[in-house]
């Protein structure tokens, strides 16, 4: 298995790259849903050895049915039927994770407590400032937020998330001029920079920027990644985690 994990945490996490697991063919090989038509054993033990990399038991790693929303649920109401796009735990070692193949994985955590969320964020998520919502879940009404840090993880780039109709103003309007990237000359189709709106996001929630890491890779050009647009919807999903802190150890 291979891990990429970001300077901004000390929680143990990680965003996987697809090598490393039980799955064959378009699912090949760490793929963590059962939802895309792979071999249920396949993704039940892929689930077990990211457990393993969480540091926790497959039963201490919760998931949620992502549905391209704003809704934020704890750990301790997550069920594998629960509809929500973003998880927070609070309990001393148990992990949180979010599945993606070009949308964005947030990850989070609060030095302060030893809580931790994570975030599924595609376009729609991003613009409806599932993000925020996180952040504010997470610290409650006593935290700060200079006492969170933050990783966004693989995903589509900038480079190769072409869009069109309406979401290049809309994403201008809410995230200033810079997360649009116009085609050249007329030639090209404009594209949006998901990961410069989610650091808009983090600065605005008041989060310094020196807490927050990008992860440079885009999903859609490095084929270690499953890719949602570069498969045509035939591939699997990464499972990024992180686990909650232990703060009465130190």
């Amino acid at each position: 298995m291979e891990l990429l994990t970001a300077s901004s945490l000390r929680s143990v996490h990680g965003f996987p790259t697809r090598a490393g697991g039980a799955s064959t063919g378009a699912f090949a090989s760490l793929n963590s849903s059962f939802a895309v038509g792979d071999d249920p054993a396949a993704v039940r033990a892929n689930l077990e050895a990211l457990a393993r990399a969480a540091k926790v038991n497959v039963d201490q790693l919760f998931t949620v049915k992502q549905v391209h929303g704003d809704r934020v649920v704890s750990a301790a109401e997550a069920k594998s039927d629960t509809e929500a796009d973003a998880l927070i735990t609070r309990v001393p070692n148990t992990a949180v994770g979010v599945r993606t193949a070009d949308c964005l994985p947030v990850l989070l955590e609060d030095r302060r407590t030893g809580a931790v969320a994570a975030v599924h964020a595609g376009w729609r998520g991003v613009i409806a400032q599932i993000v925020a919502r996180a952040i504010k879940e997470l610290i409650g009404d006593e935290g700060k937020p200079g006492d969170v840090h933050a990783a966004i993880g693989p995903c589509i780039q900038k480079c190769c998330f072409e869009v069109d109709g309406d979401l290049p103003e809309r994403f201008s309007t809410a995230f200033g001029q810079d997360v649009v990237i116009a085609g050249s000359g007329g030639a090209g189709k404009t594209k949006l920079d998901l990961v410069r709106a989610v650091q808009v996001t983090l600065e605005r929630a008041g989060i310094p920027s020196d807490h927050v890491a990008s992860l440079p890779q885009c999903t859609m050009c490095d084929t270690r990644f499953f890719s949602h647009r570069r498969d045509q919807g035939i591939t699997g999903r990464h499972l990024s985690f992180i686990r909650s802190a232990d703060t009465s150890a130190g």
